[in-house]
C-alpha cells in the first residue's frame, strides 16, 4: 500500500512524496508554506489522480519522459521522476492512480 510522506524543507516549507508499496517515490509535491496547505495538496492528489486527463505526459530536454499531475484549475500538484522510457512513465502514472486514493499519511515534518 502506498503512503504520503510529509517532510519539511530546509527553507521551512512542507512537501509530500507519494511512495509506492515498495518505498519508491512516484510523485513529489511543490513546497507549501503551511501544513494545512500540504494536507490539502494530498487530498487534491487523491481526487485528481483518478482522472487520466489530469496527467500531463511530458519529455525533458534530455529526452526522458516524465509527468505532472494537475488540479482542476490547471495548477501542478505533483511531478514524477525522470523515466527511461514512455512505458515506464505510463507504469508510474498507473502506480499513482492505484496508490493515491487509499494511501496513508506519514507526517515526518518538524
Amino acid at each position: 500500500m502506498g503512503k504520503f510522506v510529509i517532510t519539511t524543507r530546509k527553507n521551512g516549507e512542507f512537501q509530500f512524496n507519494l511512495k509506492a508499496g515498495n518505498g519508491q517515490t512516484i510523485l513529489a509535491s511543490e513546497g507549501y508554506t503551511t501544513k494545512a496547505a500540504c494536507l490539502n495538496g494530498i487530498e487534491s492528489v487523491r481526487k485528481n489522480s483518478q482522472d487520466d486527463g489530469r496527467f500531463d505526459r511530458l519529455e525533458a530536454k534530455s529526452g526522458q519522459p516524465y509527468f505532472n499531475l494537475k488540479a482542476g484549475n490547471g495548477q501542478i500538484i505533483g511531478n514524477s521522476e525522470m523515466y527511461e522510457s514512455v512505458a515506464s512513465r505510463e507504469n508510474g502514472i498507473e502506480s499513482v492512480k492505484k496508490n493515491a486514493p487509499d494511501a496513508t499519511v506519514d507526517d515526518q515534518s518538524e
